[in-house]
Protein backbone atom coordinates (compact mmCIF):
# COMPACT_ATOMS: atom_id res chain seq x y z
CA UNK A 1 0.00 0.00 0.00
CA UNK A 2 1.32 3.42 -0.96
CA UNK A 3 2.17 5.46 2.13
CA UNK A 4 2.16 9.23 2.15
CA UNK A 5 1.76 11.91 4.81
CA UNK A 6 -1.84 12.80 5.58
CA UNK A 7 -1.05 16.49 5.99
CA UNK A 8 -0.98 18.61 2.85
CA UNK A 9 1.42 20.94 4.64
CA UNK A 10 3.90 18.09 5.20
CA UNK A 11 3.55 16.92 1.59
CA UNK A 12 4.15 20.42 0.28
CA UNK A 13 7.21 20.78 2.51
CA UNK A 14 8.61 17.41 1.40
CA UNK A 15 8.08 18.16 -2.28
CA UNK A 16 9.60 21.62 -1.88
CA UNK A 17 12.62 20.20 -0.02
CA UNK A 18 13.18 17.36 -2.49
CA UNK A 19 12.98 19.66 -5.51
CA UNK A 20 15.28 22.18 -3.84
CA UNK A 21 17.71 19.36 -2.90
CA UNK A 22 17.85 18.23 -6.52
CA UNK A 23 18.42 21.79 -7.74
CA UNK A 24 21.08 22.57 -5.12
CA UNK A 25 22.82 19.21 -5.68
CA UNK A 26 22.96 19.89 -9.41
CA UNK A 27 24.23 23.42 -8.72
CA UNK A 28 26.91 22.16 -6.30
CA UNK A 29 27.99 19.50 -8.79
CA UNK A 30 28.25 22.15 -11.47
CA UNK A 31 30.29 24.42 -9.18
CA UNK A 32 32.61 21.56 -8.24
CA UNK A 33 33.19 20.56 -11.86
CA UNK A 34 33.81 24.15 -12.95
CA UNK A 35 36.29 24.78 -10.12
CA UNK A 36 38.02 21.45 -10.81
CA UNK A 37 38.36 22.25 -14.50
CA UNK A 38 39.62 25.75 -13.66
CA UNK A 39 42.25 24.53 -11.18
CA UNK A 40 43.49 21.75 -13.46
CA UNK A 41 43.58 24.18 -16.35
CA UNK A 42 45.61 26.63 -14.33
CA UNK A 43 47.94 23.80 -13.31
CA UNK A 44 48.39 22.85 -16.96
CA UNK A 45 49.16 26.43 -17.92
CA UNK A 46 51.76 26.61 -15.15
CA UNK A 47 53.46 23.43 -16.40
CA UNK A 48 53.36 24.71 -19.98
CA UNK A 49 54.91 28.02 -18.90
CA UNK A 50 57.75 26.29 -17.06
CA UNK A 51 58.31 23.90 -19.96
CA UNK A 52 58.65 26.77 -22.44
CA UNK A 53 60.94 28.74 -20.14
CA UNK A 54 63.30 25.83 -19.57
CA UNK A 55 63.24 24.86 -23.25
CA UNK A 56 64.09 28.43 -24.25
CA UNK A 57 66.92 28.56 -21.73
CA UNK A 58 68.43 25.30 -22.98
CA UNK A 59 68.23 26.50 -26.55
CA UNK A 60 70.06 29.71 -25.66
CA UNK A 61 72.67 28.01 -23.44
CA UNK A 62 72.77 24.29 -24.32
CA UNK A 63 75.79 23.71 -22.05
CA UNK A 64 73.96 24.76 -18.88
CA UNK A 65 72.32 21.36 -18.17
CA UNK A 66 74.22 20.91 -14.92
CA UNK A 67 73.17 24.39 -13.79
CA UNK A 68 69.53 23.58 -14.53
CA UNK A 69 69.81 20.32 -12.62
CA UNK A 70 71.27 22.12 -9.61
CA UNK A 71 69.12 25.24 -9.50
CA UNK A 72 65.79 23.46 -10.21
CA UNK A 73 66.38 20.32 -8.17
CA UNK A 74 63.00 20.84 -6.43
CA UNK A 75 61.14 20.74 -9.70
CA UNK A 76 60.22 17.70 -11.74
CA UNK A 77 62.46 17.92 -14.81
CA UNK A 78 64.13 15.38 -17.08
CA UNK A 79 66.20 15.86 -20.25
CA UNK A 80 66.88 13.00 -22.65
CA UNK A 81 68.58 12.54 -25.95
CA UNK A 82 67.22 9.41 -27.50
CA UNK A 83 67.31 6.71 -24.85
CA UNK A 84 70.09 8.44 -22.90
CA UNK A 85 69.05 10.46 -19.88
CA UNK A 86 71.14 13.64 -19.79
CA UNK A 87 69.88 14.78 -16.41
CA UNK A 88 67.06 14.34 -13.88
CA UNK A 89 66.28 16.59 -10.98
CA UNK A 90 66.16 15.21 -7.45
CA UNK A 91 62.40 15.74 -7.36
CA UNK A 92 62.03 13.70 -10.58
CA UNK A 93 63.92 10.86 -8.94
CA UNK A 94 62.10 11.23 -5.62
CA UNK A 95 58.71 10.61 -7.28
CA UNK A 96 60.03 7.33 -8.69
CA UNK A 97 59.90 8.33 -12.35
CA UNK A 98 63.11 6.54 -13.38
CA UNK A 99 61.20 4.27 -15.73
CA UNK A 100 59.12 7.09 -17.27
CA UNK A 101 59.15 7.38 -21.02
CA UNK A 102 57.45 10.27 -22.86
CA UNK A 103 54.45 9.31 -24.97
CA UNK A 104 54.91 9.49 -28.66
CA UNK A 105 51.27 10.52 -29.30
CA UNK A 106 50.48 13.20 -26.71
CA UNK A 107 52.66 15.82 -25.04
CA UNK A 108 50.56 15.56 -21.85
CA UNK A 109 50.56 12.63 -19.44
CA UNK A 110 49.18 12.07 -15.95
CA UNK A 111 51.15 9.65 -13.83
CA UNK A 112 50.19 8.18 -10.46
CA UNK A 113 53.13 7.60 -8.14
CA UNK A 114 53.64 4.74 -5.71
CA UNK A 115 52.38 6.82 -2.77
CA UNK A 116 49.21 7.78 -4.64
CA UNK A 117 50.23 11.24 -5.78
CA UNK A 118 49.25 12.38 -9.26
CA UNK A 119 51.70 14.22 -11.49
CA UNK A 120 50.92 16.34 -14.51
CA UNK A 121 53.78 15.93 -17.05
CA UNK A 122 54.55 17.91 -20.23
CA UNK A 123 57.01 16.41 -22.70
CA UNK A 124 58.38 17.80 -25.93
CA UNK A 125 61.42 18.17 -28.14
CA UNK A 126 63.49 21.34 -27.91
CA UNK A 127 65.20 23.11 -30.78
CA UNK A 128 68.50 21.45 -29.86
CA UNK A 129 67.00 17.95 -30.18
CA UNK A 130 66.57 17.24 -26.49
CA UNK A 131 63.40 15.57 -25.20
CA UNK A 132 62.43 17.68 -22.23
CA UNK A 133 59.86 16.60 -19.59
CA UNK A 134 58.53 19.08 -17.01
CA UNK A 135 55.94 18.13 -14.39
CA UNK A 136 54.11 19.35 -11.35
CA UNK A 137 52.22 17.57 -8.61
CA UNK A 138 48.41 17.83 -8.49
CA UNK A 139 48.49 17.47 -4.72
CA UNK A 140 47.62 21.09 -3.98
CA UNK A 141 44.79 21.04 -6.50
CA UNK A 142 43.41 17.76 -5.12
CA UNK A 143 43.58 19.16 -1.58
CA UNK A 144 41.69 22.28 -2.63
CA UNK A 145 39.06 20.17 -4.40
CA UNK A 146 38.63 17.91 -1.33
CA UNK A 147 38.18 20.97 0.86
CA UNK A 148 35.60 22.42 -1.54
CA UNK A 149 33.75 19.08 -1.70
CA UNK A 150 33.67 18.86 2.10
CA UNK A 151 32.25 22.39 2.35
CA UNK A 152 29.57 21.60 -0.24
CA UNK A 153 28.63 18.33 1.45
CA UNK A 154 28.27 20.07 4.81
CA UNK A 155 26.39 23.03 3.33
CA UNK A 156 23.86 20.86 1.46
CA UNK A 157 22.13 19.17 4.44
CA UNK A 158 22.33 22.34 6.54
CA UNK A 159 20.74 24.32 3.73
CA UNK A 160 18.08 21.69 3.22
CA UNK A 161 17.16 21.69 6.91
CA UNK A 162 16.76 25.46 6.82
CA UNK A 163 14.82 25.18 3.55
CA UNK A 164 12.50 22.55 5.07
CA UNK A 165 11.81 24.77 8.07
CA UNK A 166 11.16 27.76 5.83
CA UNK A 167 9.04 25.63 3.49
CA UNK A 168 6.93 24.40 6.39
CA UNK A 169 6.36 27.97 7.58
CA UNK A 170 5.47 29.14 4.08
CA UNK A 171 3.17 26.14 3.53
CA UNK A 172 1.43 26.91 6.80
CA UNK A 173 0.87 30.51 5.78
CA UNK A 174 -0.28 29.41 2.33
CA UNK A 175 -2.78 26.90 3.73
CA UNK A 176 -4.08 29.21 6.45
CA UNK A 177 -7.13 30.22 4.35
CA UNK A 178 -7.97 26.53 3.92
CA UNK A 179 -7.89 26.01 7.68
CA UNK A 180 -10.13 29.05 8.14
CA UNK A 181 -12.57 27.76 5.51
CA UNK A 182 -12.58 24.29 7.07
CA UNK A 183 -13.30 25.73 10.50
CA UNK A 184 -16.16 27.86 9.18
CA UNK A 185 -17.55 24.96 7.14
CA UNK A 186 -17.65 22.82 10.31
CA UNK A 187 -19.91 25.41 11.92
CA UNK A 188 -22.37 25.61 9.00
CA UNK A 189 -25.51 23.51 9.39
CA UNK A 190 -29.12 23.57 8.28
CA UNK A 191 -29.83 26.14 11.01
CA UNK A 192 -27.30 28.71 9.75
CA UNK A 193 -27.05 28.23 6.00
CA UNK A 194 -26.77 31.99 5.66
CA UNK A 195 -23.16 31.77 6.91
CA UNK A 196 -20.43 31.93 4.28
CA UNK A 197 -16.77 30.92 4.05
CA UNK A 198 -14.20 33.69 4.53
CA UNK A 199 -12.43 34.93 1.39
CA UNK A 200 -9.03 36.59 1.91
CA UNK A 201 -8.27 37.17 -1.76
CA UNK A 202 -10.97 36.42 -4.35
CA UNK A 203 -8.33 36.43 -7.12
CA UNK A 204 -6.29 33.41 -5.96
CA UNK A 205 -7.26 29.74 -6.20
CA UNK A 206 -8.38 29.48 -2.56
CA UNK A 207 -10.53 32.57 -2.94
CA UNK A 208 -12.08 31.17 -6.11
CA UNK A 209 -12.77 27.86 -4.38
CA UNK A 210 -14.37 29.65 -1.42
CA UNK A 211 -16.46 31.68 -3.85
CA UNK A 212 -17.69 28.50 -5.57
CA UNK A 213 -18.57 26.94 -2.20
CA UNK A 214 -20.34 30.12 -1.10
CA UNK A 215 -22.41 30.14 -4.26
CA UNK A 216 -23.25 26.49 -3.63
CA UNK A 217 -24.31 27.41 -0.08
CA UNK A 218 -26.52 30.14 -1.52
CA UNK A 219 -28.21 27.60 -3.75
CA UNK A 220 -28.60 25.21 -0.84
CA UNK A 221 -30.05 27.97 1.29
CA UNK A 222 -32.52 28.85 -1.45
CA UNK A 223 -33.43 25.16 -1.84
CA UNK A 224 -33.96 24.80 1.91
CA UNK A 225 -36.11 27.92 1.92
CA UNK A 226 -38.20 26.57 -0.94
CA UNK A 227 -38.47 23.21 0.80
CA UNK A 228 -39.58 24.88 4.03
CA UNK A 229 -42.17 26.97 2.21
CA UNK A 230 -43.29 23.94 0.24
CA UNK A 231 -43.69 21.88 3.41
CA UNK A 232 -45.57 24.68 5.17
CA UNK A 233 -47.83 25.34 2.18
CA UNK A 234 -48.48 21.64 1.61
CA UNK A 235 -49.33 21.18 5.29
CA UNK A 236 -51.73 24.11 5.12
CA UNK A 237 -53.37 22.89 1.92
CA UNK A 238 -53.75 19.37 3.30
CA UNK A 239 -55.08 20.61 6.63
CA UNK A 240 -57.88 22.69 5.05
CA UNK A 241 -59.89 19.83 3.44
CA UNK A 242 -59.23 17.58 6.41
CA UNK A 243 -60.59 20.25 8.74
CA UNK A 244 -63.68 20.64 6.58
CA UNK A 245 -64.24 16.87 6.49
CA UNK A 246 -63.89 16.63 10.27
CA UNK A 247 -66.15 19.62 10.91
CA UNK A 248 -68.90 18.36 8.60
CA UNK A 249 -68.69 14.90 10.12
CA UNK A 250 -68.84 16.17 13.70
CA UNK A 251 -71.83 18.40 12.95
CA UNK A 252 -73.62 15.57 11.21
CA UNK A 253 -73.10 13.30 14.21
CA UNK A 254 -74.25 15.90 16.71
CA UNK A 255 -77.42 16.91 14.86
CA UNK A 256 -80.39 14.74 14.08
CA UNK A 257 -80.78 15.07 10.32
CA UNK A 258 -83.04 13.51 7.77
CA UNK A 259 -81.58 11.30 4.99
CA UNK A 260 -81.49 14.18 2.49
CA UNK A 261 -79.46 16.32 4.87
CA UNK A 262 -77.09 13.44 5.52
CA UNK A 263 -76.64 12.96 1.79
CA UNK A 264 -75.83 16.68 1.52
CA UNK A 265 -73.23 16.40 4.29
CA UNK A 266 -71.69 13.31 2.73
CA UNK A 267 -71.60 15.08 -0.65
CA UNK A 268 -69.69 17.97 0.92
CA UNK A 269 -67.27 15.54 2.49
CA UNK A 270 -66.74 13.76 -0.85
CA UNK A 271 -66.04 17.09 -2.53
CA UNK A 272 -63.29 17.77 -0.01
CA UNK A 273 -61.97 14.22 -0.45
CA UNK A 274 -61.80 14.85 -4.19
CA UNK A 275 -59.98 18.11 -3.61
CA UNK A 276 -57.60 16.35 -1.22
CA UNK A 277 -56.96 13.55 -3.73
CA UNK A 278 -56.23 16.08 -6.47
CA UNK A 279 -53.81 17.92 -4.20
CA UNK A 280 -52.00 14.70 -3.28
CA UNK A 281 -51.79 13.70 -6.96
CA UNK A 282 -50.30 17.10 -7.84
CA UNK A 283 -47.77 16.87 -5.01
CA UNK A 284 -46.83 13.36 -6.10
CA UNK A 285 -46.36 14.55 -9.70
CA UNK A 286 -44.02 17.37 -8.62
CA UNK A 287 -42.11 15.10 -6.27
CA UNK A 288 -41.54 12.53 -9.01
CA UNK A 289 -40.54 15.32 -11.38
CA UNK A 290 -37.97 16.66 -8.90
CA UNK A 291 -36.59 13.16 -8.41
CA UNK A 292 -36.30 12.67 -12.18
CA UNK A 293 -38.20 9.36 -12.13
CA UNK A 294 -40.91 10.36 -14.61
CA UNK A 295 -40.43 8.23 -17.71
CA UNK A 296 -41.15 10.18 -20.89
CA UNK A 297 -42.26 8.33 -24.02
CA UNK A 298 -41.76 10.79 -26.82
CA UNK A 299 -43.47 10.27 -30.12
CA UNK A 300 -44.74 12.40 -32.97
CA UNK A 301 -48.17 13.84 -32.20
CA UNK A 302 -50.57 16.39 -33.67
CA UNK A 303 -50.71 19.51 -31.48
CA UNK A 304 -54.15 20.45 -32.84
CA UNK A 305 -55.61 17.04 -31.96
CA UNK A 306 -54.04 17.25 -28.50
CA UNK A 307 -55.61 20.67 -27.91
CA UNK A 308 -59.02 19.53 -29.24
CA UNK A 309 -59.09 16.49 -26.96
CA UNK A 310 -58.07 18.56 -23.93
CA UNK A 311 -60.84 21.07 -24.65
CA UNK A 312 -63.45 18.32 -24.91
CA UNK A 313 -62.30 16.85 -21.59
CA UNK A 314 -62.81 20.18 -19.80
CA UNK A 315 -65.84 21.43 -21.73
CA UNK A 316 -68.30 20.24 -19.03
CA UNK A 317 -66.58 22.50 -16.48
CA UNK A 318 -66.85 25.46 -18.85
CA UNK A 319 -70.50 24.73 -19.58
CA UNK A 320 -71.31 24.84 -15.86
CA UNK A 321 -70.21 28.51 -15.94
CA UNK A 322 -71.74 29.10 -19.39
CA UNK A 323 -68.28 29.79 -20.81
CA UNK A 324 -67.40 29.41 -24.48
CA UNK A 325 -64.34 27.35 -25.49
CA UNK A 326 -63.01 27.95 -29.01
CA UNK A 327 -60.14 26.35 -30.93
CA UNK A 328 -58.34 27.92 -33.88
CA UNK A 329 -55.46 26.41 -35.86
CA UNK A 330 -53.31 27.51 -38.80
CA UNK A 331 -52.94 23.95 -40.06
CA UNK A 332 -50.77 20.92 -39.38
CA UNK A 333 -48.56 21.31 -36.34
CA UNK A 334 -46.52 18.18 -35.61
CA UNK A 335 -44.40 17.93 -32.49
CA UNK A 336 -42.35 15.18 -30.84
CA UNK A 337 -43.23 14.94 -27.16
CA UNK A 338 -44.64 12.77 -24.40
CA UNK A 339 -48.36 13.08 -24.98
CA UNK A 340 -49.48 12.48 -21.39
CA UNK A 341 -47.21 15.08 -19.77
CA UNK A 342 -47.89 17.69 -22.46
CA UNK A 343 -51.62 17.08 -22.13
CA UNK A 344 -51.21 17.55 -18.37
CA UNK A 345 -49.71 20.99 -19.01
CA UNK A 346 -52.51 22.00 -21.39
CA UNK A 347 -55.26 20.69 -19.09
CA UNK A 348 -53.83 22.68 -16.18
CA UNK A 349 -53.80 25.84 -18.28
CA UNK A 350 -57.41 25.27 -19.39
CA UNK A 351 -58.51 24.48 -15.86
CA UNK A 352 -56.82 27.65 -14.62
CA UNK A 353 -58.53 29.70 -17.36
CA UNK A 354 -61.97 28.23 -16.54
CA UNK A 355 -61.51 29.01 -12.83
CA UNK A 356 -60.60 32.66 -13.32
CA UNK A 357 -62.77 33.51 -16.33
CA UNK A 358 -66.09 35.01 -15.21
CA UNK A 359 -69.40 33.26 -16.05
CA UNK A 360 -70.44 33.59 -19.71
CA UNK A 361 -66.86 34.49 -20.59
CA UNK A 362 -64.75 33.23 -23.51
CA UNK A 363 -61.62 31.10 -23.57
CA UNK A 364 -59.73 30.97 -26.87
CA UNK A 365 -57.25 28.20 -27.67
CA UNK A 366 -54.96 28.66 -30.66
CA UNK A 367 -52.46 26.36 -32.33
CA UNK A 368 -49.97 27.86 -34.79
CA UNK A 369 -46.45 27.50 -36.13
CA UNK A 370 -43.83 30.24 -35.91
CA UNK A 371 -40.10 30.05 -36.58
CA UNK A 372 -40.04 26.23 -36.50
CA UNK A 373 -41.84 26.21 -33.17
CA UNK A 374 -45.40 25.15 -32.37
CA UNK A 375 -47.32 27.60 -30.17
CA UNK A 376 -50.35 26.43 -28.18
CA UNK A 377 -52.03 29.49 -26.64
CA UNK A 378 -54.76 29.63 -24.01
CA UNK A 379 -56.27 33.13 -23.75
CA UNK A 380 -59.00 34.11 -21.28
CA UNK A 381 -60.84 37.34 -20.48
CA UNK A 382 -60.39 37.02 -16.74
CA UNK A 383 -59.05 39.64 -14.32
CA UNK A 384 -55.45 39.37 -15.56
CA UNK A 385 -52.28 39.25 -13.51
CA UNK A 386 -50.39 42.31 -12.22
CA UNK A 387 -46.98 42.75 -13.86
CA UNK A 388 -45.08 42.47 -10.57
CA UNK A 389 -46.69 39.10 -9.86
CA UNK A 390 -46.32 37.57 -13.33
CA UNK A 391 -42.81 36.07 -12.74
CA UNK A 392 -44.04 34.31 -9.58
CA UNK A 393 -47.17 32.59 -10.86
CA UNK A 394 -45.22 29.47 -11.87
CA UNK A 395 -43.90 28.98 -8.33
CA UNK A 396 -45.45 26.25 -6.23
CA UNK A 397 -48.36 27.28 -4.05
CA UNK A 398 -48.16 30.85 -5.33
CA UNK A 399 -51.54 32.51 -5.91
CA UNK A 400 -51.88 36.05 -7.16
CA UNK A 401 -55.25 36.56 -5.47
CA UNK A 402 -55.66 34.55 -2.27
CA UNK A 403 -59.32 35.43 -1.85
CA UNK A 404 -60.24 34.33 -5.37
CA UNK A 405 -58.05 31.23 -5.07
CA UNK A 406 -59.87 30.18 -1.93
CA UNK A 407 -63.15 30.56 -3.76
CA UNK A 408 -62.01 28.56 -6.79
CA UNK A 409 -60.36 25.87 -4.67
CA UNK A 410 -56.96 26.18 -6.29
CA UNK A 411 -53.79 25.19 -4.41
CA UNK A 412 -51.33 27.04 -6.63
CA UNK A 413 -49.73 23.92 -8.15
CA UNK A 414 -51.29 23.80 -11.63
CA UNK A 415 -48.97 26.32 -13.30
CA UNK A 416 -45.91 24.80 -11.62
CA UNK A 417 -46.89 21.41 -13.04
CA UNK A 418 -47.55 22.97 -16.46
CA UNK A 419 -44.09 24.55 -16.54
CA UNK A 420 -42.39 21.30 -15.57
CA UNK A 421 -44.38 19.31 -18.14
CA UNK A 422 -43.54 21.57 -21.08
CA UNK A 423 -39.87 21.97 -20.06
CA UNK A 424 -39.54 18.19 -19.74
CA UNK A 425 -40.51 18.02 -23.42
CA UNK A 426 -37.85 20.53 -24.47
CA UNK A 427 -40.21 23.52 -24.61
CA UNK A 428 -41.03 26.56 -22.53
CA UNK A 429 -44.05 28.37 -21.17
CA UNK A 430 -44.72 32.09 -21.62
CA UNK A 431 -47.21 34.51 -20.11
CA UNK A 432 -48.73 37.71 -21.46
CA UNK A 433 -51.12 39.48 -19.15
CA UNK A 434 -52.37 42.88 -18.14
CA UNK A 435 -54.37 43.50 -15.01
CA UNK A 436 -58.06 43.73 -15.89
CA UNK A 437 -57.51 42.58 -19.49
CA UNK A 438 -57.17 38.81 -19.30
CA UNK A 439 -54.17 36.50 -19.63
CA UNK A 440 -52.57 34.45 -22.39
CA UNK A 441 -50.49 31.41 -21.51
CA UNK A 442 -48.37 30.03 -24.33
CA UNK A 443 -46.75 26.59 -24.65
CA UNK A 444 -43.80 26.72 -27.07
CA UNK A 445 -42.52 23.36 -28.36
CA UNK A 446 -40.00 22.69 -31.17
CA UNK A 447 -41.76 21.65 -34.38
CA UNK A 448 -41.05 18.21 -35.82
CA UNK A 449 -39.27 18.73 -39.11
CA UNK A 450 -40.66 16.84 -42.10
CA UNK A 451 -38.03 14.53 -43.61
Amino acid sequence: MKMRPASVRVRLTLWYTLILAAIVAALFAGVFLVVRASLLGELGRQVESEFLAIARGLEEEPDELAEVETEMSGQIIQARRGEAVLFETAAFKAFGLASFRPSGTSPWQTVRTADGDRLRLRSGRTGSGLVLTVGISEKSVRHALRTLLLILLLALPAGLVLAAIGGSVLAGRLLRPVAAMAGQAERISAENLSSRLPIEDPRDEFGQMAGVINRMLSRLEASFDRLSRFTADASHELRTPLTVIRSVGEVALQEGLDPAAYRDRIGSMLEEVGRLSQLVDNLLTLTRADAGVVELRRKEIDAFALAAQSIEDLRPLAEEKRQELTLVSDGAARITADESTLRLALVNLLDNAIKYTPPAGTINVGVRVKDREVLIEVADDGPGIPAEQAPKVFERFYRADLSRSSQTGGAGLGLAIARWAVEANGGRIELESREGDGSTFRLVIPQTQVK
